[in-house]
């Protein structure tokens, strides 16, 4: 049975950068004030009934002590007794999001042989892993396969590399993804394109935004070999377009793409 995760408390939704709260809902906002006000206009208008003072004294009395007691004291007081109930909405998304389904990117070399990528699927769906995208690259002897899958918070990376090996899979790798991952590469390689036509200076960013990789504009260093993968792309002799990516290695689809932008550039500079 997989445990429940605790609500995030009210604090959780609070900007990085100003620290305030998400405006509540209006409704909820009204009923919040009217909850907390109620009970003090109630008391002091008794209380003024009861002693029976003159009436400018109690038009003064009510409006300087209501004021005082809602604005600084019952409004704040109210806001942070009542804030799981003002923000809860947010709160049930942030709970949604919390719970949704992990995303995992699936390198695999197997066989070039029919039936193998169905052996492959039967194998991840037992461990309830839906696969999401495939991108199968033909090498010399077998397939190389790119999955991106989503599978329950609790599915563990090596559960998911043993369903595979378990499928035939060899050489398996797994990284965690994100859902930046899901949109379309050749949607992204074509506005990464016409960046570059309108603008060849703007090859670098392009293709590191295409990526999702880092641009190395002083080159590559021992220490940034060892922070992750890393692509080297001819532009000068002397100073190559370097990229590095941290959390996965580059695909082969996204090498050729990468290479592709930096001849589109080489054209639009020198067309002749």
């Amino acid at each position: 049975m997989r445990p429940t995760a605790a609500r995030p408390p009210v604090h959780a939704l609070a900007c990085d950068v100003c620290g305030r709260l998400p405006h509540p809902p209006r409704t909820r906002l009204a009923l919040a004030k009217l909850a907390a006000v109620f009970p003090v206009e109630l008391a002091l208008h008794a209380l003024v009934i009861r002693l029976h003072p003159p009436y400018l004294v109690a038009v003064l009395l009510l409006t300087i002590t209501t004021t005082i007691l809602v604005i600084w004291v019952v409004e704040p007081s109210a806001m942070r007794f009542l804030g799981s109930w003002l923000h809860g909405p947010e709160l049930r998304d942030r709970d949604r999001a919390d719970q949704a389904p992990a995303l995992w990117r699936i390198r695999v070399h197997v066989d070039d042989r029919p039936g193998q990528l169905e052996a492959l699927a039967a194998h991840l769906a037992d461990r309830e892993a839906n696969i999401l995208t495939v991108h199968v690259h033909h090498l010399e002897s077998g397939v190389l396969d790119e999955l991106v899958v989503a599978t329950p918070i609790d599915v563990t990376p090596h559960a998911l590399t043993a369903a595979v090996t378990k499928a035939g899979g060899t050489k398996v790798r797994v990284w965690p993804a994100s859902a930046l991952t899901l949109i379309d590469g050749q949607t992204k390689a074509l506005a990464a394109a016409a960046r570059v036509v309108a603008d060849p200076d703007e090859l670098p960013l392009a293709i590191a935004e295409l990526l999702g990789a880092k641009y190395l504009s002083s080159g590559p260093t021992e220490h940034a070999r060892a922070d992750g993968a890393m692509l080297e792309l001819p532009n000068d002799p002397e100073s190559p377009l370097t990229f590095l990516r941290a959390d996965e290695p580059f695909t082969p689809a996204e090498i050729a793409r990468a290479h592709r932008l930096n001849d589109l550039a080489r054209i639009v500079t020198h067309p002749t």
